[in-house]
């Protein structure tokens, strides 16, 4: 997993990732705001839903708080910014502790991505007023530039994570999703298969697998968003 890692931010720069350095410092900065947003109200999702469903286990770990410290993995968060993929430290849940097991894991496991489709409107609307209200003095000024650049990362990165968080790949919240939806754990091939998730997803990662489904529907998405602007 670690030399899958590694190949694929050896891949990135060799194919021009970091072409300009003080480009690419600069961009990332700018994004950074939006991935550890994006990665921490994720996983605030999970632990506020398991908590309102009677699982006390996110807020004993002390995971139901917006505090990036709590949600966000270091090596996830250096992944998502030299990898272009990444992760935050997983909510461990109780499922024996909903009323409605199979509804209430569904819920919990639409709660993340259900996050950041809220951070990508609300940071739409929010940009939306900036450029109707603000003053050109300020929109074409230096840090209207790199408010407005943080905002369209609010938008896109988030819009990412939703996509991306969806696939019904193991582990990730599509295929929780889908589990509870068709009760998949019943089969006998869904714990072998399970197991082997985060291999799997690797190697769509390295060879373009998710890249190629994940594209046209984060494209199609983040279209949507950036047309409420023209509004």
């Amino acid at each position: 997993m670690i030399m899958m890692i590694i190949l694929l931010v050896v891949l990135r720069f060799v194919r021009g990732g970091m072409g300009d350095p003080v480009s690419w410092i600069t961009t990332h900065l700018l994004m950074l705001p939006a991935i550890l947003i994006g990665l921490s109200l994720h996983e605030f999702g999970h632990a506020i839903v398991s908590d309102k469903l009677g699982d006390p286990t996110p807020r004993n770990q002390g995971r139901v708080t917006i505090n990036p410290i709590a949600h966000v993995d270091p090596m996830g968060l250096l992944c998502l910014i030299f990898a272009g993929f990444g992760w935050g430290i997983p909510v461990q849940v109780n499922p024996s502790y909903y009323k409605h097991r199979r509804r209430d894991e569904a819920l919990v496991a639409i709660a993340g991505v259900t996050m950041n489709f809220i951070i990508a409107l609300t940071s739409t609307i929010i940009l939306k007023l900036i450029i109707t209200f603000g003053s050109n003095s300020f929109l074409y000024s230096t840090i209207g530039d790199v408010v407005v650049d943080i905002f369209q990362y609010m938008i896109s990165i988030n819009v990412v994570l939703m996509v991306f968080n969806l696939l019904p790949i193991p582990p990730l919240d599509g295929f929780n999703l889908i589990t509870q939806i068709f009760d998949l754990s019943k089969y006998s091939w869904y714990h072998a298969l399970y197991s082997r998730g985060g291999l799997i997803l690797m190697i769509l990662i390295l060879f373009g697998g998710t890249s190629f489904i994940l594209s046209p529907a984060v494209n199609a998405i983040y279209g949507l968003f950036i047309k409420l602007l023209t509004l």
